[in-house]
């Protein structure tokens, strides 16, 4: 072999030395990544044992305190339905006496001249709001007029809260079936192991990697949310509670309210009836006094009219002196004394004339003014005998047989 055939061998000797080493240190690199891939998946499948069985406590923790919150608002659903039939059977019980009420109310309001009586006379006004108040006493507490709007009222705002209490029950109840599902999916992702998934990745072995949920919620979020759920229902027990204590106050003083009531309007519809006698007696003795004020108006603008005539007269005679004093030869045509007497008597009895006048105009608004208010002393008094033949006759006929009856 020449040298030169040496020189053109050596580099493939080289050459395989390279690839040796090389191959070499590829199959230590794949050794070293199973072994530590090994690791990893068994570091992996002992972390996910841990985190499914923290899960699982996670999930049952929750579950119990989603119970007893059930437990909880059940119970409650109940006794708010009892409270309602309670309820609609004492307002049932009041019924007669509310409408005995409302006949008052409507009789005291058809009567003639309701609109006058009650803007011009406090007294008046006053004793409507007394029977006012003896129907809000009847229906104390729901800020309504009648016995079927309060009724409809009250059972609305039990509905409502029932409702809610059902609403409150069906949510937990739901978080509750879905907790219970979640806690078996991870008590049986637990208990997987490679040998009893083996046909299961078998058959799903052309499934590509599962993609992120849009909808998929944080730990953090999925705590809140049972929170939330929870404190939905506890602020809904709270607010049931108040309100059956609310009610329960209300049952327990509304008979006791409406005795005093009734008493205390009894009793301000007879000083009513007294204060309206006194009234009346007052203006049927003005009113004679009315009419003889007219008669006195109209004697002095009769009075005011002679009055105006004579001025007139002397009026006339002085503007007659003028005129012929005015027929004087230019000499004598001078601005004498009596020439200015003349003309300031002109001008004071014209004043005189038109200051009558003007009495005269005041006297007859006077009477008009008397004869209104005439009229309205005879409509004001007729309206008080309506008043007293409406709250004497027929409101107290109507009240004495009530008897307020105790829930």
């Amino acid at each position: 072999m020449s040298v030169q055939d040496q020189k053109f061998e050596a580099p493939n000797f080289l050459r395989v030395d390279v690839v040796l080493n090389r191959a070499e240190l590829f199959r230590n690199e794949c050794k070293r990544l199973i072994l530590e891939t090994e690791k990893a998946c068994r570091r992996m499948q002992s972390d996910d044992s841990k985190r499914l069985d923290q899960r699982v406590r996670d999930i049952q923790f929750l579950k119990k305190e989603l119970e007893l919150k059930l437990e909880e608002i059940v119970p409650e659903i109940d006794v708010l339905v009892d409270l309602q039939s309670r309820v609609r059977k004492a307002l049932e019980l009041n019924q007669e006496a509310l409408r005995v009420t409302v006949l008052c109310l409507d009789e005291r309001r058809m009567r003639d001249g309701v609109i006058i009586n009650l803007i011009k006379k406090p007294c008046q006004q006053q004793h409507v709001c007394c029977v006012c108040w003896e129907q809000q006493c009847i229906v104390h507490s729901f800020n309504v007029s009648t016995f079927h709007e309060q009724e409809q009222r009250m059972m609305h705002i039990l509905f409502l809260c029932s409702r809610l209490n059902r609403s409150a029950k069906y949510h937990l109840e739901r978080d509750l079936r879905e907790k219970f599902e979640a806690q078996n999916i991870d008590n049986s992702c637990a208990l997987m192991t490679v040998h009893s998934i083996h046909n299961l990745q078998m058959s799903n072995s052309s499934c590509f990697p599962f993609p992120f949920l849009p909808w998929a919620v944080t730990p953090k979020q999925w705590e809140n949310i049972s929170d939330l759920t929870m404190a939905k229902a506890e602020q809904q027990k709270s607010n049931s509670l108040s309100l059956r204590a609310l009610v329960e106050s209300v049952l327990a003083q509304t008979a006791t309210d409406m005795q005093k009531q009734f008493k205390a309007t009894t009793e301000a519809l007879q000083l009513h009836i007294q204060q309206i006698k006194s009234t009346k007696s007052l203006q049927e003795e003005k009113l004679p006094k009315i009419l003889s004020e007219i008669n006195s108006q109209q004697k002095i603008r009769e009075d005011l009219q002679a009055a105006i005539a004579e001025n007139e007269h002397f009026l006339t005679l002085a503007q007659s002196r003028l005129a012929l004093r005015q027929q004087r030869p230019g000499k004598e045509q001078c601005h004498d004394p009596a020439q200015a007497q003349l003309l300031a008597e002109v001008q004071q009895l014209t004043a005189h004339i038109n200051k009558l006048r003007e009495e005269v105009g005041q006297s007859e608004e006077e009477q008009r003014a008397l004869a209104r208010c005439q009229l309205d002393l005879k409509e004001s008094i007729d309206t008080k005998a309506n008043s007293l033949y409406i709250d004497e006759v027929i409101c107290m006929q109507h009240r004495e047989p009530i008897i307020i009856r105790n829930f």
